[in-house]
């Protein structure tokens, strides 16, 4: 299995600290952003990583190069980082995810390690992570059938009905990535779609019976990081053991 980070987005929410640094290499405690992904994936057993970069992307391949100089890890460039969305950077990805057994993370997720843990070591094929809180509008957000099956994801979900937020991680079997990749294909190609958010791909995939189980990942600590004020605010959350 190979981790699939998409780090292409210029993250202006978050100016001026994404002034002159990419989101990911944003520092919370002694470590990055990605450097925590990476950690924690290859403690997991992940030894093969495809980073799809965009904003300032010379800073986050010398970054890797210079803390996992014997990591195998090919860098993708969107060159259109600032009128694509995430969609368009996972769909440059093809080449290393089409037909593969992969693990898809955003760069920008600060989360216990616990969590990479539990979804690399899932026995389901196509596993989703999901958080349990207080929905509103903004929020990507869940709706799970009887089985635990994601019946329903994007931000227009009745936050009623949604069983929380996907957190951002994603586990993929073979037969999955070949379907979402049929489906992007035409999605960008067709009906130029490069500016959604990739979900909209997964809720296509359902109707075509390709769906996730959902993790419940609730119990381990995860943050979001969208504004500085989030930023300043994990700071002051994040478990002194994760520091």
């Amino acid at each position: 299995m190979k981790a699939i980070i998409l780090a292409a987005g210029m993250a202006s929410r978050l100016r001026p600290l994404t002034d002159h640094t990419p989101k990911c290499l944003l520092k919370i405690g002694e470590r990055c952003l990605l450097q925590r992904s990476m950690d924690a994936l290859l403690l997991h057993g992940i030894k093969e990583f495809v980073i799809v970069t965009g904003y300032l992307h010379e800073q986050i391949e010398a970054f890797v190069g210079e803390h996992y100089p014997t990591v195998s890890c090919k860098f993708i460039h969107n060159d259109v980082f600032a009128s694509t969305n995430n969609i368009y950077s996972l769909w440059l990805a093809r080449p290393e995810a089409d037909g593969q057994e992969i693990l898809l993370l955003d760069s920008d997720l600060l989360y216990d390690p616990a969590i990479a843990r539990t979804v690399i070591e899932s026995s389901a094929d196509n596993v989703l992570t999901l958080i349990r809180h207080d929905l509103g509008e903004e929020e990507m957000k869940v709706v799970t059938d009887a089985q635990g099956r994601i019946s329903e994801i994007s931000k227009t979900c009745d936050p009623a009905q949604a069983a929380g937020e996907s957190l951002g991680i994603e586990k993929m079997g073979k037969s999955y990535t070949t379907a979402l990749y049929k489906e992007l294909d035409g999605m960008m190609n067709l009906e130029h779609l490069e500016n959604k958010f990739y979900e909209l791909a997964f809720e296509r995939l359902i109707a075509q019976g390709q769906s996730y189980h959902v993790i419940d990942v609730t119990e381990y600590f995860s943050c979001e990081l969208d504004t500085v004020e989030d930023f300043e605010h994990a700071k002051q959350l994040i478990p002194p053991s994760l520091y």
